[in-house]
C-alpha cells in the first residue's frame, strides 16, 4: 500500500513539473528553430502579449479553484474596453474617467455572473455562456458598430500608452511597463489565494461546496465575491490589451477566454476546483505567450488557432490524468 501511494505521489509530482518544463522546451524549441526569437524585441513582444491573458487568467484562477467556470472572460474584456473608450472619445469624458468606467462595467458582470449562479443557482456554464452573449451584443449596441481607439504616442493622452504599455525607465528606452502591473497583479493573487478567507473559502467551496457550508461557510456570499473579483481582473485586461492594441472592435472577444483558462489549467489547476496556485497560473500565462509569439513567425493565423486547439485539449487531458492519480492516492 505505501508503495502505491510512493509511487501515486512520484506521478503527482512529475506532473507539477510538467508546466515548467514545458516554457522551457518550448522557448528552447523556438530560439532553434525560430527566426531572431532569442532576442530583446521578443522578450518584449511575449511580455507584452502576456498582460491581458494575465489578468484574466488570474481572475478566472479563484473561480475554476472554487468548482466554476467563467465564458466570459474575454468578452467581458473587451466590451469594457469599448464602453470606457466610448465615453471618452463620444461622450466627452476624461480618459481617466473612462479607464474607471471599464473597471466598472467588468466588475458589474462579473458582479452578475456571481449572483446568478450562486442565487438563481444558474450552472455557471449557462449563467457565463449568456453574459459573454450579452457583453458581446451590449460593446456593439453602445458603440453603434464602430471600432474604438485608445490613444496612441503622440496625442493629447499619450501618458495612457507610457502607463500601461512602454515608457522610458530605469534608462531603458520602451521598457515594457505592463510587466510591473502584471508582477504586482501576481503577488497580490498569491496573496488573495494563500493568506485570506477569500482564497481558502474558494479552495473549501472547490473542494467540498456542502461541507463548506455545513462548517458555517456562507458559500453563496463567497462565491459572488469571487466572479466579482474575476470580473474585476477581466476589466483590468481590457486596459491593457488597449494599452497594447489601441484599436477595440466591437463583436469580439469571443473565444480570448480561452487563452485564459488554458494558461489556468496548464499551470495545474484542476477543473474539478479544490486545487491550484498562482504561481502554475503564471507559468501558464507565458507558455501561451510564447506559444502564441513562436507560432506568428512563418505560420499563417489558421495554423496558430489549431495549434492552439490542440494545446486546450492536452490541457484538458492533463488535468483528467492529474485527477485521476489524485484519485488514486486518497483511495489508498
Amino acid at each position: 500500500m505505501e508503495n502505491i501511494n510512493r509511487k501515486n505521489n512520484k506521478k503527482l509530482n512529475l506532473q507539477a513539473l510538467l508546466a515548467p518544463v514545458a516554457l522551457v522546451i518550448l522557448y528552447v524549441f523556438f530560439s532553434v528553430f525560430g527566426k531572431n526569437f532569442f532576442d530583446v524585441y521578443t522578450l518584449k513582444t511575449i511580455l507584452e502579449s502576456s498582460y491581458y491573458v494575465g489578468f484574466m487568467a488570474f481572475g478566472v484562477t479563484f473561480v475554476i479553484i472554487s468548482g466554476g467556470i467563467d465564458l466570459s472572460l474575454g468578452s467581458n474584456m473587451m466590451c469594457s474596453a469599448l464602453i470606457g473608450c466610448y465615453a471618452f472619445s463620444k461622450g466627452g469624458l476624461p480618459l481617466w474617467t473612462g479607464l474607471l468606467l471599464c473597471v466598472a462595467v467588468g466588475t458589474l458582470f462579473g458582479l452578475l455572473n456571481g449572483v446568478m449562479i450562486a442565487k438563481f443557482k444558474l450552472p455557471p456554464f449557462i449563467a457565463t455562456l449568456g453574459t459573454q452573449m450579452v457583453t458581446l451584443g451590449l460593446g456593439s449596441i453602445i458603440t453603434n458598430v464602430q471600432t474604438q481607439r485608445f490613444p496612441t504616442i503622440g496625442t493629447a493622452n499619450e501618458w495612457f500608452k507610457k502607463a500601461f504599455y512602454r515608457c522610458d525607465l530605469l534608462g531603458i528606452k520602451g521598457f515594457p511597463i505592463g510587466a510591473v502591473y502584471l508582477f504586482a497583479a501576481f503577488f497580490i493573487a498569491i496573496f488573495l489565494l494563500s493568506k485570506t478567507k477569500f482564497g481558502r473559502y474558494a479552495l473549501a467551496i472547490g473542494s467540498n461546496e456542502e461541507a463548506a457550508r455545513l462548517s458555517g461557510v456562507k458559500t453563496d456570499n463567497w462565491k459572488i465575491l469571487i466572479y466579482t473579483v474575476c470580473g474585476l481582473f477581466c476589466a483590468i485586461a481590457g486596459i491593457f490589451y488597449a494599452a497594447c492594441y489601441t484599436t477595440v472592435i466591437p463583436g469580439t472577444g469571443n473565444g480570448l477566454e480561452m487563452n485564459g483558462i488554458t494558461a489556468v489549467i496548464i499551470g495545474g489547476t484542476s477543473m474539478a476546483g479544490g486545487s491550484g496556485s498562482i504561481i502554475g497560473t503564471m507559468i501558464g500565462v507565458f507558455i501561451m505567450s510564447v506559444l502564441k509569439t513562436g507560432l506568428s513567425i512563418g505560420l499563417q493565423s489558421q495554423w496558430q488557432t489549431f495549434f492552439t486547439g490542440v494545446v486546450v485539449i492536452g490541457a484538458v487531458l492533463l488535468d483528467q490524468a492529474r485527477i485521476r492519480a489524485a484519485s488514486r492516492v486518497r483511495k489508498n
